[in-house]
């Protein structure tokens, strides 16, 4: 038992030096004067806010992306300390004393820090030389453009960061599949992947376009397994499932997690709850749910109820109506019935509350036991102020005139009798027997008579109807749509047959107790669908601009000016860099095509092992510049520089790639390769000049004066700032 004392117990650890000198560098260049400038940086202005409301707990949409990134953001708040009491109304505005700036900057950075050593490690994953490896992460460490997106409160070099762990955790599970299969190492980088993959993706949807090529490239090198005859049949099924956990179904689980934490920090009323249906609405705390809590569940007859539209566009809107009637002939000379207006109204009115009538019956109000409203009955609604009866006739719309007039019957003694019985479809329903229930039941009115749908058209009425929003009677033929849709969002059971008290009662809050908690997965299939669906105005922006435009950096971003000296900070990157990458990716297609076609003649020009060397790289390096930037010709949104940033550190990778494959294949002699190697000494040290030369306006600081500046503008096309004396 004892004998295992007698020897002396032996460590043995292997450090790459190249790895901690690359790590401590990068963390110098990205750490470095952190706090500076201590004002609001470009779009700080932008998570800034979101930051604000997580400290709070206040419920927020973000049509940009998933809430990972945001969360990331908020921890660093959290770190320093920060209460979320700061207004993020303008850029350059200075930073109040409560507000921790290093620590809410620090997350990006340190992830824009880590891109360098992962740079080093991909190549050599990739089997390309330590000096190669070298090479890439140097050239990531003197990126002007990586190091100013990676100092503020920004997303790219989270992003960035997460590509390029699943990029190099595929790499070394790729690796170590040839010798140990299933092993702890095998698993741990498999899911590594699948885990970096889920966070990519949560931290912004570019992400999904890195995932999608891995996948690929798993599902290729796959397919090769098959065809491996030493595999058995179980063993294959066991890979599939394996990679299946965890390129799919973990990213997946990780991915509904995000939003899981989101929804449980953010429990709380705020700006943007009017986007999200009541029942949303309802299951935050204040706001709606101060108004809805202890309502009746099920709608009967007799129910008091105020219908909102689900849509939600162009704003959210209550079912309307008022004493003043439509004009007898519009401006366009057609006429109308002369009935009681029925508009969509985007304020809480006393006008919004109609009642739920049995057609068979005149009460007004809740029998005991109350009687249910279930999917398919027919019903009428009354609306509770001037107790007229919703109708709709085969008399053209306002502003809609291919759809029909919905107004409150007025009985005028004349050849128009009323038509206001309408059947209830409960469109979420379970079953046909479905009970109507307040918030919860998303329900179409269908005309009896016309079968027309109860549906809002969206057009604001002129003067004369206090430029509502227009109601209107729209054929079922005509399909579905969400404009067409309605919800109970307020409701009470009617007590007061007489009028005067029913007035009163309309006016009273109510006080009955039920709860109408939304499960996780309905809350985030519905914020899912916002957040891909909702649309904010693009508006052309100063520092917009194209695709097109990334490739040369026609373009460039002011990002932060001081508001006395000439000290600024721009979105700008290494020319050299920049170019290089371009060549590379040029000559990369070119000796591609060449080699192809020489191989279709049966002409080897390099060895197979550095064929497959060069194609497994430009599947990851060119590959994922393509997916990271091609998409972008195809989106109809507003576009900056820093959206090409993960396209371009793919292309950065693959200029040691090229380089090394240029100096041993196709420098033939040692005169050659001594050539070959000062030159590229020579490229290296503009690619540092460069780097020393922007500096100013990738830190801030030291300032510039007027004629520094205009030296700094190497196109014309590039917007440096000059203050006038």
């Amino acid at each position: 038992m004892l004998g295992c004392l007698k020897n002396p117990v032996v460590v043995t650890v292997e450090i790459n030096m190249n790895l901690v000198a690359l790590t401590v560098i990068g963390l110098i260049s990205r750490l470095w004067g952190l706090s500076y400038p201590r004002a609001v940086v470009f779009d700080e202005v932008y998570y800034g806010q979101f930051v604000s409301l997580y400290m709070k707990r206040i419920f927020f949409v973000d049509d940009s992306g998933p809430p990972f990134g945001h969360m990331l953001l908020a921890l660093g708040g959290y770190l320093g300390g920060f209460d979320g009491n700061f207004l993020w109304n303008r850029i350059g505005a200075e930073y109040s004393m409560n507000v921790p700036v290093w620590s809410l900057r620090l997350l990006p950075a340190l992830a824009g820090a880590l891109c360098v050593p992962l740079a080093y490690q991909i190549l050599v994953e990739l089997q390309f030389s330590h000096c190669a490896a070298l090479g890439a992460a140097l050239l990531i460490l003197l990126e002007n453009s990586l190091i100013t997106q990676s100092r503020f409160m920004l997303l790219e070099s989270i992003l960035i960061f997460f590509i390029l762990l699943a990029v190099l955790s595929y790499l070394k599970f790729y690796n170590l599949q040839r010798d140990s299969f299933f092993s702890g190492s095998w698993w741990f980088w498999l899911l590594l992947t699948g885990v970096a993959c889920s966070c990519a993706v949560g931290v912004k949807y570019m992400g999904l376009f890195t995932y999608m090529l891995l996948l690929t490239i798993a599902g290729v090198h796959f397919w090769h397994m098959i065809g491996d005859r030493n595999l058995s049949n179980v063993s294959l099924m066991c890979h599939f499932l394996a990679r299946g956990l965890a390129l799919i179904i973990i990213p997946v689980a990780m991915y509904l997690s995000f939003f899981y934490v989101h929804l449980t920090f953010l429990y709380r009323s705020g700006p943007h709850d009017q986007i999200m249906t009541s029942a949303f609405q309802a299951s935050l705390e204040g706001g709606l749910a101060r108004i809805t809590q202890g309502q009746p569940l099920e709608v009967a007859y007799g129910s008091q109820i105020t219908l909102r539209n689900v849509l939600g566009k162009p704003v959210q809107c209550w079912l309307h109506s008022h004493t003043n009637t439509y004009p007898i002939r519009y401006e366009n000379g057609r006429g109308s019935s002369h009935q009681q207006q029925v508009t969509c109204y985007p304020f809480k009115d006393v006008n919004n509350w109609w009642i739920v009538k049995d057609p068979g019956t005149q009460q007004l109000v809740v029998s005991n036991p109350p009687r249910p409203v279930r999917h398919g009955h027919i019903v009428q609604l009354v609306h509770g102020i001037t107790t007229r009866y919703l109708n709709t006739h085969d008399v053209a719309a306002p502003l809609s005139p291919h759809s029909q007039e919905v107004s409150c019957y007025i009985d005028y003694n004349i050849s128009m009798p009323a038509q206001n019985l309408w059947r209830v479809e409960i469109v979420n329903r379970e079953s046909d027997t479905d009970v109507w229930k307040t918030v919860l039941s998303e329900v179409r009115f269908v005309h009896v008579n016309t079968s027309a749908v109860l549906k809002l058209s969206g057009a604001s009425l002129p003067e004369w109807g206090y430029r509502q929003l227009e109601v209107v009677g729209e054929k079922l033929s005509k399909g579905y749509h969400q404009s067409m849709v309605w919800n109970v969002e307020e409701h009470r059971y009617g007590k007061s047959q007489e009028q005067k008290e029913r007035e009163v009662e309309l006016h009273s809050p109510t006080q009955m107790d039920i709860s109408k908690n939304l499960s996780f997965m309905a809350k985030f299939m519905e914020l899912q669908w916002k957040i891909l669906t909702l649309k904010n105005e693009d508006t052309e922006h100063k520092y917009s601009s194209s695709a097109l435009d990334w490739i040369t950096m026609d373009t460039n971003i002011a990002y932060w000016l001081h508001p006395t000296s000439g000290a600024q900070i721009h979105l700008l990157g290494n020319v050299v860099t920049w170019a290089s990458a371009n060549v590379a990716a040029l000559v990369y297609t070119c000796l591609s095509l060449w080699y192809l076609i020489r191989r279709r003649r049966k002409i080897y020009d390099i060895p197979e092992d550095a064929w497959q060397l060069w194609v497994s790289a430009g599947g990851i390096c060119v590959g994922g510049w393509a997916v990271n930037y091609l998409p972008f010709f195809l989106m109809e949104k507003t576009l900056f520089l820093y959206h090409y940033l993960p396209a371009l550190t793919f292309q950065i990778l693959l200029i040691p790639i090229v380089l090394q494959h240029l100096g041993n294949h196709l420098c033939s002699s040692l005169l050659l390769k001594s050539m070959f190697s000062a030159l590229v000494v020579a490229w290296f040290s503009s690619v540092y000049l460069v780097y020393r030369t922007f500096s100013p306006v990738t830190y801030g600081e030291p300032s510039l004066s007027v004629t520094e500046l205009k030296d700094l503008r190497w196109k014309d096309s590039w917007n440096i700032l000059i203050q006038k004396q």
